[in-house]
């Protein structure tokens, strides 16, 4: 099955029986092996943050989204761009983002969405960014005046944990004047965690807003008050279940049984590294532990690139 693949031989012949249930809120039911499922779909997974962010027909939510990001810039309109980039190495296998788009004045937006804390994560953005510098080079011009990009990170964890802060801004500068060497590349990162302590403050941001929506949207049985604006209008009328198409319904099903199964193999690999870790006293039997998880996660069919988010290990 490829993702997002909802047409023949979909759902798998396991799920053909199963039902959608519409609960006041999300939660699983272990003890009867079953998913309940709530109000608003977790649009934080995989194949539902792009569908939120990366489909024509809620392009007008990405703009929302991106003015609030960065209201510094005008951007009045945006064009969709290819997710995957050709690799140049022959041994790695080609790059695909979540999100990529232009506005109306050429500058890029690279939006990708990051479910656990894993190693590496800034030096990938960095990575995943240079394809989006390197395509905006036209072919023949000496010059490098490229048009800005921007990478944004989308993180459900956090890497300042109870600091009520939201977004962490980073571009290229002198350590010790703050000089800017250069405005054309951004990194914004949206730590979704702390929205719950900046969410309800007076001083709280539209974005703010926003960011708690989509951490909690899951849990939610109604729309907050307060958020009135036309972004979460958007937000929480594409992610009401009942909207789905039986299809939609079906492999939101599938999705949340696999993310249920990533949850447990990674709460597994976390108490065995810990385990491990203890007993050698190095940081190997922790990523044993990862590594074992995405092991298991590729025996359950489970996309190459999902196991890479949310356990750090490259698979296949």
């Amino acid at each position: 099955m490829t993702e997002g693949e909802t047409g023949p031989g979909f759902p798998p012949p396991e799920l053909q029986n199963l039902k959608l249930t519409m609960t006041s809120i999300m939660k699983n039911d272990t003890a009867a092996g079953k998913i309940v499922i709530g109000r608003y779909a977790n649009v934080l997974l995989d194949y539902w943050f792009k569908r939120t962010f990366g489909d024509e027909s809620r392009k007008r939510l990405l703009l929302l989204f991106l003015r609030e990001i960065i209201p510094e810039r005008d951007i009045l309109d945006l064009t969709y761009a290819p997710q995957e980039h050709i690799s140049p190495f022959e041994s790695m296998r080609s790059v695909r983002v979540d999100v990529e788009c232009t506005d109306q004045a050429g500058r890029r937006f690279v939006v990708e969405m990051q479910l656990s804390r894993q190693d590496g994560f800034y030096e990938r953005a960095l990575f995943n960014t240079t394809f989006a510098i390197q395509e905006q080079m036209r072919e023949g011009e000496d010059s490098y005046m490229f048009p800005e990009v921007y990478f944004i990170g989308v993180m459900k964890f956090s890497f300042h944990a109870g600091s009520g802060r939201v977004r962490y801004t980073y571009t290229l500068r002198e350590d010790a004047s703050g000089e800017v060497m250069t405005d054309r590349v951004k990194f914004i990162f949206l730590e979704l965690p702390n929205s719950v302590d900046a969410w309800d403050k007076p001083e709280s941001t539209v974005l703010d807003k926003f960011c708690y929506a989509l951490y909690k949207l899951p849990d939610l049985e109604s729309k907050p008050e307060g958020l009135e604006e036309e972004i979460f209008r958007i937000l929480f009328e594409s992610s009401e279940i009942v909207t789905f198409t039986p299809q939609e319904r079906t492999k939101y099903i599938y999705d949340m049984t696999t993310e249920r199964d990533i949850r447990n193999q990674l709460a597994f690999a976390r108490k065995e590294g810990r385990e491990e870790g203890r007993e050698e006293g190095r940081e190997e039997g922790r990523e044993e532990g990862r590594q074992s998880a995405a092991d298991k996660l590729a025996e359950l069919g489970v996309d190459p690139e999902i196991i890479e988010k949310a356990t750090g290990i490259k698979v296949g």
